[in-house]
C-alpha cells in the first residue's frame, strides 16, 4: 500500500467541519470551538449539514456523505475535523468515495465513533490520519496536554517523533519490549465491530492501541477474544492500552480490568510490549495518534518511549 502524508497546517488555513457521528445536543459548544480555531490563526468552513439529523436514518446518512465529500472535494479546505463521537458511521463506510479522498490527501481527526472512519480511510486509501480531540468534546475547552499535542502533530513535521504521556496517567509495563510497526486503532468497540469487513487495515506487525467508555470488563473481554480468535491479535508486535473509562457503578472494575489485560498480555510472545495507561480515549488530557504511521515503542519497567520513525505530515 502507497501511504499518504498529509500536508501540515498552517496559519490561515482553512478547517473544515464535519459530523459523520452524532450531533451535538449543545450548540453552543461548537461556536466556541470555532472562535478557538479562529483564535490560532485558522479559517474555519462547517459543511452544509453540520450537526443535522432527521429521524429516518437514511435522510441523515445523506447528509453525512455529502458533508465528507464535500469537504475533502473542497481544494481550499486543508483539515476536516469531526464534530463528535457517538454512533452512526459504520453505517457509511460502503458508500464512500474513497478515491475522492485518495486525489485529496488532507488532515482528517476525530476518535471514539469516528474511528470507523479514520481505519477506513486508512484501509482505502493509506492516509494516514489522526485519532484526537473533536469539535465539541475538547476544542471548545481543550486542556494544555491536549493543545499541545494537537497541534504539535498538526503543524510540526518533526513533532510526533517523541511523545509523552500526560503526567497524571501512570504506565504500567505489563511486558517489555521493543517494537516498530505501524500504529492501528481506535475505540475498541468500533474496531472490533469491523472485523471481517474491507474497511479494517491488516494487523501485520501493527502497533494496537485500543480504549473505550461504560464497557463493563467481561465486554471488552469479549471484543478481544474476538480479536484474538480472528488471528489478529497475534499480528502485532505490541499493544497499547489507553484509558478505558469505567463505569461508576461497578465498584470492582478495576481489579477486573488489571487482570483481563494481565491475560492478554501473557498471551503475547516475550519481547512484545503491552502496557495499560496511554494518555488516550474519552478523557480531558487527549494524546493526538497519527493512525497508520510507522512508530516505535519501548517499554519497561513503567518507563516507556514512544513515537513516529517517519514524518506524519508533510511541511
Amino acid at each position: 500500500m502507497k501511504i499518504l502524508i498529509p500536508k501540515a497546517l498552517r496559519k490561515g488555513d482553512v478547517i473544515g467541519l464535519i459530523s459523520p457521528s452524532s450531533t451535538c445536543a449543545e450548540p453552543e459548544k461548537i461556536g466556541q470551538a470555532v472562535a478557538y480555531l479562529e483564535r490560532n490563526g485558522f479559517r474555519v468552513r462547517p459543511s452544509r449539514y453540520l450537526n443535522q439529523a432527521e429521524h429516518d436514518p437514511a435522510h441523515t446518512d445523506r447528509y453525512k456523505l455529502h458533508d465528507i465529500h464535500q469537504m475533502f472535494a473542497d481544494k481550499e479546505v486543508k483539515a476536516v475535523f469531526c464534530l463528535r463521537g457517538g454512533a452512526g458511521a459504520t453505517r457509511l463506510l460502503d458508500r464512500i468515495d474513497f478515491s475522492l479522498i485518495a486525489s485529496n490527501p488532507k488532515i482528517l481527526v476525530g476518535y471514539s465513533d469516528i474511528t470507523a472512519l479514520s481505519l477506513s480511510v486508512f484501509a482505502k486509501t493509506g492516509l494516514v490520519n489522526f485519532s484526537g480531540p473533536m469539535i465539541a468534546t475538547e476544542l471548545y475547552a481543550p486542556s494544555a496536554y491536549t493543545e499541545e499535542h494537537f497541534w504539535g502533530m498538526l503543524t510540526d513535521p518533526g513533532y510526533s517523533r517523541s511523545l509523552k504521556n500526560f503526567t497524571g496517567h501512570p504506565i504500567r509495563c505489563l511486558k517489555s519490549g521493543t517494537a516498530t510497526g505501524r500504529i492501528i486503532g481506535g475505540n475498541l468497540s468500533v474496531l472490533s465491530s469491523m472485523i471481517g469487513t474491507p474497511y479494517l487495515p491488516a494487523f501485520d506487525d501493527a502497533l494496537l492501541f485500543a480504549e473505550d467508555i461504560n464497557e463493563p470488563a467481561y465486554r471488552l473481554d469479549r471484543m478481544l477474544s474476538h480479536l484474538t480468535n480472528a488471528g489478529l491479535v497475534q499480528k502485532c508486535r505490541a499493544l497499547m492500552f489507553g484509558q478505558f473509562c469505567k463505569n461508576p457503578a461497578d465498584e470492582n472494575c478495576d481489579y477486573r480490568f488489571d487482570k483481563m489485560f494481565a491475560y492478554y498480555a501473557d498471551r503475547m510472545p516475550e519481547g512484545t510490549p503491552v502496557m495499560t495507561g496511554l494518555s488516550y480515549g474519552h478523557i480531558q488530557e487527549l494524546m493526538t495518534i497519527p493512525v497508520g504511521a510507522r512508530c516505535r515503542i519501548e517499554l519497561a519497567n513503567d518507563a516507556f518511549s514512544f513515537g513516529a520513525v517517519e514524518p506524519v505530515v508533510e511541511s
